[in-house]
């Protein structure tokens, strides 16, 4: 069923927020102070290509919360918003509602990357 799901996803909307953070972790890599946020940008993409079994523990600190702050002011509100956008417009039909969810769950941790752990979620 996940698979399922992540290949819906990724054809409904998961494509544009998964090239915007390969192309924003391009530009952020060539520069040495900014491969720690391309990094960043690399997590997040793999959590866009197929966000569906997947959960998000956040464990911050001083450093995390420094991080974060930077990431906000010049990439992290164009990702969140970007986001916010395209499950906004999967909500406005039933069908599309746990795909705007799972944009939700990416917006969240596109806004604050530092210190957010990306773990599956294991089924029993």
């Amino acid at each position: 069923m996940r698979l399922l799901a992540n290949i819906i996803w990724f054809i409904l909307g998961g494509f544009i927020s998964f090239i915007e953070l390969v192309v924003i972790g391009l530009i952020l890599c060539i520069t040495i102070v900014g491969i720690p946020f391309g990094m960043q940008c690399f997590k997040l993409a793999g959590l866009a290509a197929a966000p569906f079994g997947k959960e998000v523990i956040y464990n911050m600190g001083f450093t995390a919360t420094l991080g974060n702050i930077i990431w906000i002011i010049f990439v992290g509100w164009e990702t969140a918003l970007t986001d916010l956008l395209l499950g906004l417009v999967l909500c406005i039909t039933i069908v599309g509602i746990p795909l705007g969810k799972q944009f939700f769950k990416l917006g969240a941790v596109s806004f604050l990357p530092f210190g957010a752990d990306i773990r599956v979620k294991h089924v029993l």
